[in-house]
């Protein structure tokens, strides 16, 4: 896909977030947001999946392990074909597939169930050393957020990642500034998160969380990359494409009522019509 199908596929999938956190009456839009550009440049463009065969062993591999914002990857899967867009309106309900957090056992495309904050990254490093013990050439993919490094946990794996050489994983830190508790340089900075994780010997590279380009050379510079794991430190912003909610920590774990969900849907209804124009 090229820069401007990508745009469009990931504002239809900002509008799936907006859809089933409304529906739910409850979820986290603000990450999932901020991070639509990266699901769907992963989906759509980089990894080898396949909806018809989700579970192939040459697969790649991804792990959500900031894995409150499940209504993100829910709605890149479901654009790409995984399961039905119209499901996406019953998160959370009594009965459905999509609860809270991803689960392995009961959705097609999900490879790893998370939840717990910094346990995902650890279970990515787990694949990527299967992938080299097999000799598998699968890669491995895992999405953190900025407040979710501030585990420990995730640095006792970037140490284990960093020590097996494990150029088949990329970490990517959707690095918008919020956390539940406010901005995370006042809640207990991370930063430099660049520094830190060179400092486990990764090969780091920042972008701009939401320009195709940068996105795109991150990833293939990451593919290049040998004998050293990848984090790819996204800039983005939370709320990304919702007027109210970008930018504003209020959105982290907030659904919109009604009247702000027309809001929302009408500010993502004007990106798509200047795409369009494009």
């Amino acid at each position: 896909m090229d820069n401007l199908e990508l745009a469009k596929m990931a504002n239809e999938i900002r509008k799936g977030i907006v859809t089933a956190v409304h529906s739910a009456k409850a979820g986290h839009p603000g990450g999932s947001l901020s991070a639509a550009d990266i699901f769907t440049y992963l989906y759509f463009e980089e990894m080898n999946i396949d909806p018809e065969n989700p579970d192939k062993p040459e697969r790649d591999r991804f792990v959500l392990s900031k894995g409150h914002t499940a209504p993100g990857l829910y709605s890149t899967l479901a654009h790409r074909g995984f399961f039905p867009v119209e499901d996406l309106t019953t998160l959370r309900k009594l009965g459905s597939y999509l609860q809270g957090h991803p689960c392995m056992q009961h959705i097609p495309g999900v490879d790893m169930s998370t939840g717990s904050l910094g346990q995902g990254i650890s279970a990515a490093a787990g694949m990527a050393l299967g992938g080299k013990l097999d000799n598998r050439d699968y890669r491995v993919y895992t999405l953190l957020g900025d407040g979710e490094i501030e585990e420990g946990q995730v640095w006792e794996a970037a140490m284990f990642a960093g020590f097996h050489k494990l150029d088949n994983l990329v970490v990517v830190v959707d690095n918008n500034g919020l956390q539940i508790d406010g901005p995370i340089d006042q809640v207990c900075s991370p930063y430099p998160i660049d520094k830190k994780f060179e400092a486990f010997n990764f090969h780091v590279i920042n972008i701009d969380a939401h320009d195709f380009d940068a996105i795109r050379g991150a990833f293939k510079e990451a593919k290049e990359t040998k004998g050293m794991p990848t984090a790819i430190i996204a800039h983005s912003l939370k709320g990304k494409g919702v007027s109210f909610m970008e930018g504003n920590v209020a959105w982290h774990g907030t659904a919109p009522n009604d009247e702000q969900y027309a809001v929302a849907m009408a500010d993502l209804e004007k990106v798509g019509e200047a795409l369009c124009q494009k």
